[in-house]
C-alpha cells in the first residue's frame, strides 16, 4: 500500500527527533513492503521564520491531503525567543491550536507505559509497580469546562467568574466509540472516568458511554470517578487499560500517568478526528537548550510513529514491531543521555534511531 505522511519537524529539537522516525518508517516500508510518500510542512516558529504566522492555509490543505501526520515539538525559549514578543495568537502555539481545530482533532490519546529497564526511574515502590502498566489515556479534546462560555463580571458588588461544563450525547457518543475501539485492539477493557456523583454532565457521560459499550460486548467497562482515579493511578497503575474521560479530567489524570512512569521523553501521542486520520507528536516539549546537540532522545517520537501504523493506517503488525525494537534496544543496554542509568551504552540521537531500525523484523 502507498500511504501519504505529512512530516512537521516544528521547532527546537523536532527536526532531529523526526528524521529518526522517518528512518524507522522508512525501514518499516522495506520490511513489510510498504510505500510512504513524505510532504514536509512548516509550523509554529518555522512557519513563523517563513512566513510571519505560525500557522498557514498551505499547511492546512496539505495536512488534510494526507492520510496521517507525524510532528516533532512546536515552540521555542519563551524567555529568549523573538516569537514571544508577538501578540499570543502570532506565537508557535497559536499554529499547534489552530491545527487540531482545522483538522477536527476531538481525540487525544496518551499512553503511559513502564519499561523492566527503566523501572529505577519510576517514583513509585516496587510493590506498587508490580508487573509494570500499560495503559492508555482518551481524552475528550473540544468540549468541556475548557470550551464554554465564560465571563468575569461585578454581580451585587462582587467580582464573580463563571465557567460553563457543557458536553452533549454527540460529543461523548464519538469519544466513546474512540476509547472502545482502541480498546478491541488492546487488552479489551475501558474505565469511563467521571465526577457522576455531583455533576449532571457526568451523569450524561455515564448513560451515553453504558450504550456504547453495548455494541462491545468483547470489552469489560467499568466506571470510576475522578477523585478515586487519581487514588489509584499511584496506588494501582496495572489495573488500568484504556481509560476514558472529559477535557479537564483528561488533562489533569494524563499528565499524571506521564509522571508515574518516570520518563516523559519516552512518551508518545496522538489526537485523532472522526476519520482514521490522525495526528501523532511525543508528548514532551522542543528542548531549544539541547536543539542541534545531536543528545536528544527520538524514543517518543518513534512510539508515536508507531502509534500513527496503528490507528491511521491499521498496520498493527508493523507497530507491533516497531515497539519491540525500542523494547530490544533498551534491553541491549543502549540509552540517550536523560534516561541513561549505571552500566548502560550512551548514544546520541542519530545512533539511536540507527539502533532501533536494525531491531525492526
Amino acid at each position: 500500500m502507498d500511504y501519504k505522511i505529512a512530516l512537521i519537524p516544528g521547532d527546537g529539537i523536532g527536526p532531529e527527533i523526526v528524521r529518526e522516525a522517518k528512518k524507522i518508517l522508512d525501514k518499516v516500508c522495506q520490511v513489510y513492503g510498504h510505500s510512504f510518500t513524505y510532504k514536509e510542512l512548516l509550523l509554529g516558529g518555522a512557519s513563523i521564520d517563513r512566513h510571519g504566522v505560525p500557522l498557514t492555509d498551505e499547511t492546512i490543505a496539505d495536512a488534510k491531503a494526507s492520510d496521517a501526520v507525524l510532528m516533532g515539538s512546536i515552540g521555542g525559549d519563551a524567555k529568549t525567543s523573538p516569537w514571544y514578543q508577538l501578540e499570543p495568537s502570532k506565537r508557535p502555539e497559536a499554529g499547534l491550536l489552530g491545527i487540531r481545530k482545522a483538522l477536527n482533532l476531538f481525540a487525544n490519546l496518551r499512553p503511559a507505559y513502564l519499561y523492566e529497564e527503566l523501572k529505577a526511574a519510576c517514583p513509585l515502590k516496587e510493590e506498587r509497580i508490580g508487573d509494570g502498566f500499560d495503559m492508555i489515556i482518551v481524552r475528550e479534546l473540544t468540549g468541556g469546562l475548557y470550551f464554554g462560555k465564560r465571563e468575569t463580571a461585578e454581580k451585587d458588588g462582587v467580582m464573580t467568574a463563571v465557567d460553563t461544563l457543557t458536553y452533549n450525547e454527540q460529543e461523548i457518543r464519538r469519544i466513546a466509540i474512540k476509547a472502545f475501539d482502541i480498546a478491541m485492539k488492546r487488552r479489551k477493557k475501558v474505565t469511563s472516568v467521571d465526577k457522576a456523583n455531583v455533576l449532571d454532565s457526568s451523569r450524561l457521560w455515564r448513560k451515553v458511554v453504558e450504550d456504547v459499550a453495548k455494541d462491545y460486548p468483547q470489552v469489560t467497562l467499568e466506571h470510576m470517578l475522578v477523585d478515586n482515579c487519581a487514588m489509584q493511578l499511584v496506588h494501582n497503575p496495572g489495573q488500568f487499560d484504556v481509560i476514558l474521560t472529559e477535557n479537564m479530567f483528561g488533562d489533569i489524570l494524563s499528565d499524571e500517568a506521564s509522571m508515574v512512569t518516570g520518563s516523559i521523553g519516552m512518551l508518545s501521542s496522538a489526537s485523532l478526528n472522526e476519520t482514521k486520520f490522525g495526528l501523532y507528536e511525543p508528548s514532551h516539549g522542543s528542548a531549544p537548550d539541547i536543539a542541534g546537540k545531536g543528545i536528544a532522545n527520538p524514543i517518543a517520537t518513534i512510539l508515536s510513529a508507531a502509534m500513527l501504523l496503528r490507528y491511521s493506517l491499521d498496520l498493527d503488525k508493523e507497530a507491533d514491531a516497531v515497539e519491540e525494537a525500542v523494547r530490544r534496544v533498551l534491553k541491549d543496554g543502549y540509552r540517550t543521555v536523560d534516561i541513561m542509568s549505571g552500566g548502560c551504552t550512551q548514544v546520541g540521537t542519530e545512533q539511536m534511531g540507527d539502533l532501533i531500525a536494525e531491531r525492526i523484523q
